[in-house]
């Protein structure tokens, strides 16, 4: 009896360390939401690091390229960030230059003054977008155009400004050519994307951004939003 009884309490025991070692798997991927990053930049980060895809979600509807935007800054940036390479002779690398600053004036749909935290004012005229003109003869859609650049990138507000490793530095103007961000939100994609702008390819030579601007101008001129609707039918 002694003998049998025994024997069951070494099956018993058996039977649960087999059920220590079947356990569930751990999940090789855990899916993130918005909700998990603090910051913008935080889920920025985490997104271009997570590969192709989007895995998580994290871009939203828009496929815009960036992640979470309705999560507080800072924000970060879908501009190519600097590739380390050889620090010898031939360096393998190419440098994003990146400043914050406040907006002073708003010049046109596509072109604005700056002041630039630790270097002073500048024009900026951001990079591949064209609006209508307001000056020497105003164009159809000029105004409204200028308009929607005061909504987007309000006097005083902080804007972040990125360069371009594909495009000059400066315009013949001496004007800054960047991209403008303000609230992690893209301002030249969003005037494209609004009707307001044309998507502006200089010299024959794409910007980085510009397979995102395309999108959204298709999406536009579809959609007769803005000009597309009143002025480039």
């Amino acid at each position: 009896m002694l003998k049998h009884i025994a024997r069951m309490l070494a099956l018993l025991l058996a039977a649960i360390g087999l059920l220590g070692l079947v356990q569930t798997p751990a999940t090789a991927i855990v899916d993130r939401d918005c909700s998990d990053f603090a910051t913008q930049a935080a889920a920025q980060t985490f997104f271009l690091a997570s590969g192709p895809g989007d895995p998580h979600g994290l871009d939203g509807s828009d496929n815009d390229g960036r992640a979470c935007e309705s999560n507080p800054c800072p924000c970060g940036s879908t501009a190519p960030q600097p590739i380390a390479g050889n620090l010898g002779g031939n360096q393998d690398y190419e440098v994003v230059r990146r400043n914050v600053g406040n907006v002073v004036k708003i010049t046109d749909g596509d072109t604005l003054k700056v002041r630039i935290h630790g270097i002073g004012v500048r024009d900026i005229r951001i990079i591949g977008i064209d609006t209508p003109e307001v000056y020497g003869g105003v164009q159809c859609g000029g105004k409204t155009a200028s308009q929607r650049m005061r909504e987007l990138a309000p006097l005083g507000s902080t804007v972040v400004l990125f360069s371009d490793p594909s495009q000059d530095d400066h315009d013949r103007y001496d004007r800054l050519l960047r991209y403008v961000e303000r609230k992690g939100k893209d301002v030249g994609r969003a005037q494209v994307n609004l009707g307001q702008a044309k998507v502006y390819v200089y010299d024959h030579n794409p910007f980085r951004r510009t397979a995102n601007y395309q999108r959204a101008m298709r999406n536009a001129r579809v959609n007769d939003r803005g000009s597309w609707d009143t002025c480039w039918r």
